[in-house]
């Protein structure tokens, strides 16, 4: 598939009736991709599924790809108001606070991925389809702007260059933990988790050790 495929939707849904036939499209879309994968989907198996003409599901979507493109915006977008959250919920600066609260994060956002219909699949497509890789990172890369902006406001940063690229890495490490605990069954979910927040906090032991120095000075 060329890069030059187009993904953004055609119009975007104000009326009430029309809002509900995105949304239907978006959710059969979804659980198709479960059940069919990302190379057998099509324009004419989501419009069939979700009982509407090819023509109106055209209105919508130009092709496959800019269905699954909104897949991936709708799953990064919940995703993301977990880590909003989260972040608004610490009170006080607080790092410490922050990375003993991971497992926490990562436990919710399993919960609105498992939420959202064919959460694992969508996740799956924006990682193996390489025009949807950038809702991905956008997503990712977003949310290491808010873990980097939280930090600024509780210390000053030798280099934000250096705080970024380890907030990326915990970002990156945290969704893959998230993955693996909605794929692996021989592992429950929340010891999946409780390692990688102990992993996180490992990472960032030699930052925190910094702070504590500092703020004792």
């Amino acid at each position: 598939m060329e890069n030059s495929v187009n993904l953004e939707p055609k119009i975007q849904p104000r009326q009430k009736r029309a809002k509900a036939t995105y949304e239907r499209l978006l959710d059969v879309a979804a659980r198709l991709l479960e059940e069919e994968g990302v190379e057998r989907i099509s324009t004419n198996m989501i419009a069939e599924r979700a009982g509407v003409t090819v023509p109106a599901l055209y209105r919508y979507f130009p092709n496959k790809y800019a269905v699954l493109r909104a897949l991936g915006d709708r799953l990064m977008e919940r995703q993301n108001e977990v880590a909003m959250t989260w972040l608004s919920e610490q009170g006080e600066p607080d790092p410490v606070g922050l990375f003993e609260s991971a497992e926490d994060f990562m436990l919710r956002t399993i919960t609105v991925t498992v939420e959202q219909p064919g959460g694992l699949a969508v996740m799956r497509a924006l990682r193996a389809v390489p025009t949807l890789q950038d809702v991905r990172l956008a997503s990712h890369r977003q949310v290491t702007d808010l873990i980097v902006e939280y930090l600024a406001t509780i210390t000053p940063m030798e280099s934000r260059e250096k705080a970024w690229k380890q907030a990326r890495f915990s970002v990156e490490m945290g969704y893959a933990a998230v993955e693996m605990a909605l794929e692996e069954d021989r592992i429950s979910r929340e010891d999946i988790v409780k390692e990688a927040a102990r992993q996180l906090r490992a990472y960032w032991a030699p930052w925190l050790e910094n702070f504590r120095k500092n703020s004792d000075n």
